[in-house]
């Protein structure tokens, strides 16, 4: 069976764009060669930047022969319905086969699609590929009507098996398919005639290109660490960084330089930022210091000196870049050392407003001091120390260097904070109060740091629900749905006991001249706050759930747990729906269920039918069978178990307590029957099921259980 090779070669193809290219190269190639009847084995993609590469093994020489059974009209029907049928279908009327069906003799016609070989398929589909191709944006040049990323310069387009290769016939806006493409552009920049992937693969290799771009990364991050190992030093990953620069060559040639000694002493954070964004260069430091002492940077190609004059070029700019950078730092410096301090900054975010209708960035400051303040206590932190980190918090914002840098605010904050001489617990809550920034981020465990992270995200969440801006759909602009996570995360990962209830109501205390216009504009009724906080809470609580239905524990647990009395503590919800999680993992624990809800279910149906509530009153002298007495006893048991355990918070211990009862209470359903002809004793058991309902709700809501 043959192969196909496709390479779309053009100018530079900018890095961000080269992996969704080649995704999207095989997806439509594929499904356009599939949907004419044209399979294949395997299929590899590659990507350059200068080059889009498609492999298929095993493809189909032709599509299959296709039979067609297409119905038509009634024999009866009028003579135009019948030649519009004969039209469509491309026949004569004495290829039609007439059949008795219940409505009647019918016309009927078999199609015959006969095969077609692949190069005509292929360059069906190709065209429509390179056509419709779905880049992020598009160029046309010369005079040609084609789009693509940037010029097209040639098509190579093969197909091959043991008996050779044949060109696919093809044609684009003057750009004819081939079996050519060219090496490096500097190094092998001469035509090359190709028969098949492998002899592809091989000659460019010779020519200087590596085609799949994970083997260019491996090789730069493989060339980079030893180079700086031999040095003594090691380069800081960043595999955002690495892909990236794997994308801008095609022959990659590590190179290390060093860094200007007036620069060493800015931090390793500016330098590497200014470094990466700006030269695409990896930062290497000095592991006993922390310290980023050089560089490393990617050539596209070898040269005679080998790379002494990329190097020099490369240190030259770097140097005038890392000069702006030290011009920043130094003027911060001045500032927070002067006598105002960070102050300065401070007095200037009153100019810069944080959202219409939630004020200016100083009235944020203000209120994230004000929800500091009273969240201090109930993380463990010193109110005063948490209020003054939350007035500086956010004062890097009028920074020379975070204009500049704006992804360093708040780690510069704790920088010139140290410099202003402030300690290191509102230093780090700087640092940390925006984390986590995302689910894998590491949350604040500084007492300090974590009053002030959640006071961040609190008023975020209030701020926005006070006047109405809630996340709708996929949109959130405002990422609330992140700011909830944070807040989740922090508690539950901390293990910090907060009345989130009673957090939010702060934060839409400090939001009160917020509230109170919102309210005016809306008219909005009385105990509308109440409302909010119940609407918010609830969207904390969907947070919630996916936050734990990462961990393996489903939805109706969480449900089960949130039903319950103190559910907006959320690092108490979750151990209790861990608990319960682990315990219906049991044996025990699944069974104990289909007996609660048995109890449950035969207790609603008497007590509606009865017009009364079986809640009170069930005594073991009553009992007329063993397996009632048991069950008296095991009640008795896992009540005097479950109630401490519940009022310290044990929920393991709790969970444990009420799967014991699965055996007894399988016993009694097996030897009793609870509607007893004796009014006396059916009431009994009736009050017997109520106490099995109520023990065991008291340990969560199982009748959210599913199943």
């Amino acid at each position: 069976m043959p192969d196909l090779l496709i390479e779309l070669f053009s100018e530079e193809i900018p890095a961000r764009m080269q992996k969704r290219a080649g995704e999207d190269l095989q997806k439509l190639v594929t499904n356009g060669l599939v949907e004419a009847g044209l399979t294949y084995g395997s299929a590899a993609v590659f990507t350059t930047p200068r080059r889009l590469t498609l492999a298929l093994d095993d493809m189909l020489a032709a599509s299959p022969r296709q039979v067609e059974e297409r119905k038509g009209p009634k024999a009866d029907a009028p003579e135009k319905a019948i030649e519009g049928f004969l039209r469509g279908a491309e026949l004569t009327r004495d290829q039609l086969e007439e059949r008795d069906t219940p409505k009647g003799k019918v016309f009927f016609a078999k199609i015959e699609k006969p095969g077609r070989p692949a190069a005509e398929i292929v360059a069906e589909v190709l065209e429509q590929t390179i056509r419709n191709f779905p880049w992020p944006k598009s160029m046309r040049w010369g005079t040609g009507s084609l789009k693509w990323v940037r010029p097209l310069h040639s098509i190579l387009c093969v197909i091959s098996d043991e008996a050779g290769a044949e060109v696919v016939p093809l044609t684009i806006d003057g750009i004819a398919a081939g079996n050519t493409t060219r090496g490096h552009r500097f190094l092998a920049p001469a035509e090359i005639e190709v028969s098949g992937f492998e002899d592809y693969q091989d000659k460019l290799a010779r020519a200087f290109v590596v085609l799949g771009p994970a083997a260019r990364a491996d090789t730069i991050w493989h060339d980079a660490t030893n180079m700086a190992f031999a040095a003594g030093l090691e380069v800081v990953e960043d595999p955002g960084l690495l892909a990236e620069v794997a994308g801008l060559v095609e022959y990659p040639v590590v190179l290390m330089g060093r860094i200007g000694a007036d620069f060493l002493g800015l931090p390793p954070e500016v330098l590497q930022t200014s470094m990466k964004e700006h030269q695409k260069f990896f930062s290497v430091r000095n592991p006993k210091s922390g310290q980023i002492e050089r560089f490393v940077t990617v050539a596209n190609r070898t040269t005679a000196d080998e790379g002494a004059t990329i190097l020099a070029g490369n240190e030259k700019v770097l140097g005038a870049r890392l000069s702006d950078a030290k011009f920043f730092w130094d003027n911060d410096l001045r500032t927070v050392t002067s006598g105002a301090g960070m102050e300065t900054w401070v007095k200037a975010l009153e100019n810069v407003t944080f959202h219409n209708k939630l004020g200016t960035q100083a009235e944020l400051i203000d209120r994230m001091a004000t929800l500091s303040r009273e969240l201090a206590p109930l993380v463990g932190a010193d109110a005063d120390e948490a209020e003054q980190a939350a007035r500086v918090a956010k004062a890097d914002l009028s920074s020379e260097m975070v204009y500049e840098f704006p992804e360093l605010q708040g780690l510069m904050g704790s920088y010139y904070a140290r410099k202003a001489g402030m300690s290191d617990a509102v230093a780090d809550a700087a640092k940390d109060h925006y984390a986590p920034l995302g689910p894998s981020d590491d949350v604040p465990t500084e007492p300090v740091s974590i009053a002030v992270a959640l006071a961040e995200k609190i008023d975020k969440l209030t701020g926005f629900w006070a006047i109405d801006e809630k996340p709708t759909g996929s949109k959130d602009p405002f990422a609330l749905r992140r700011a909830a996570l944070g807040v989740i995360r922090i508690l539950v990962e901390n293990d910090l006991s907060v009345q989130t209830r009673l957090t939010l109501n702060e934060g839409f205390n400090a939001h009160a001249v917020n509230v109170a216009r919102a309210m005016d504009i809306l008219k909005l009724q009385e105990g509308w706050q109440d409302d909010q906080i119940d609407n918010l809470l609830s969207f904390i609580h969907d947070r919630l759930k996916v936050y734990l239905r990462d961990q393996g524990i489903r939805h109706d647990i969480i449900d089960a747990c949130i039903a319950m009395d103190g559910s907006d503590d959320l690092t108490l919800l979750v151990k209790r729906a861990r608990a319960l999680s682990e315990t219906l993992k049991t044996d025990d624990g699944e069974n104990l269920i289909q007996g609660f809800k048995r109890a449950n279910n035969i207790l609603s149906q008497a007590e509606e039918a009865d017009g009364v509530e079986y809640s009170f009153g069930a005594d073991p002298k009553f009992a007329e069978t063993e397996a009632e007495k048991d069950l008296f006893a095991a009640l008795d048991k896992a009540e005097a178990k479950i109630t401490p355990a519940m009022a310290a918070q044990d929920f393991s211990t709790a969970m444990a307590a009420m799967a014991d009862l699965r055996g007894p209470i399988d016993a009694f359903f097996e030897a009793v029957q609870v509607n007893a002809d004796n009014p006396t004793v059916r009431r009994n058991r009736l009050n017997l099921l109520s106490r099995i309902r109520t023990i065991c709700s008291a340990v969560a809501d199982l009748t959210k259980l599913d199943g």
